[in-house]
């Protein structure tokens, strides 16, 4: 390795490891915050948007706070909802060359320059995760929470996708293809559910919640 290839690499560590750092703080109070992830690309008009809305403010008007990407779309209309619901709104932004454009309805605004920390961020800071349509970044995030709470690299967590008709075509080919093959295990169809229903899937996330808080007092850590 070059020695200005190395500098280069030792220089992208420091600065992933300073943005973490710098996450960690401006976090270290947050507790029961969902993640939303959806389509940086959907208009104001969609339902999808409002729906994410509706699921935001119930969430915040519960105690939930929420995190969302920081952009426009899905990610907008999530920070949205839980800031206009009174609720601890934080975005994870990112510069892109195209698409993330910061909304306004972030409490907490924390920026990032690598997917890397932003995605750590984003999973160890969430007791739930909520996915909406989406291109191949939902995609990412969707399988990154999977594998992580698969793996046991994360704490177990509800992962709900909200739009039964938008998911139905790829859950047909994980249950045909990957089950089908035994790449995956019967166990792992139980690490998501499908959920349309805002009031179902704020009480999904309040009994996790209330079972983790459970949880931890029986083993004297709160």
């Amino acid at each position: 390795m070059s020695v200005t290839k190395a500098a280069t690499i030792q220089g992208q560590i420091r600065e992933i490891s300073a943005e973490l750092q710098d996450a960690a703080d401006h976090l270290k109070d947050i507790s029961a915050a969902v993640s939303i992830f959806g389509s940086a690309r959907t208009k104001t008009d969609s339902p999808y948007y409002r729906k994410t809305i509706e699921i935001s403010q119930k969430l915040a008007q519960t105690g939930f706070h929420i995190i969302s990407g920081g952009g426009p779309g899905i990610m907008e209309a999530a920070n949205k909802g839980c800031f206009e619901a009174g609720g601890t709104s934080i975005g994870l932004n990112i510069k892109l060359p195209h698409e993330q454009k910061d909304n306004p309805f972030q409490s907490q605004s924390i920026y990032f320059k690598y997917f890397v920390s932003r995605k750590t961020t984003f999973f160890m800071n969430s007791s739930g995760y909520i996915i909406l349509p989406g291109g191949f970044g939902t995609l990412d995030e969707l399988f990154e929470a999977l594998t992580l709470i698969q793996t046991g690299k994360a704490h177990k967590a509800p992962i709900i996708l909200v739009g039964t008709e938008f998911w139905d075509g790829l859950l047909q080919w994980i249950k045909k293809q990957m089950l089908g093959n035994h790449y995956i295990s019967p166990s792992d169809m139980d690490l998501f559910v499908v959920e349309d229903d805002p009031d179902r899937i704020v009480a999904l996330l309040q009994a996790h919640h209330q079972q983790h808080l459970e949880e931890k007092f029986q083993l004297g850590l709160c």
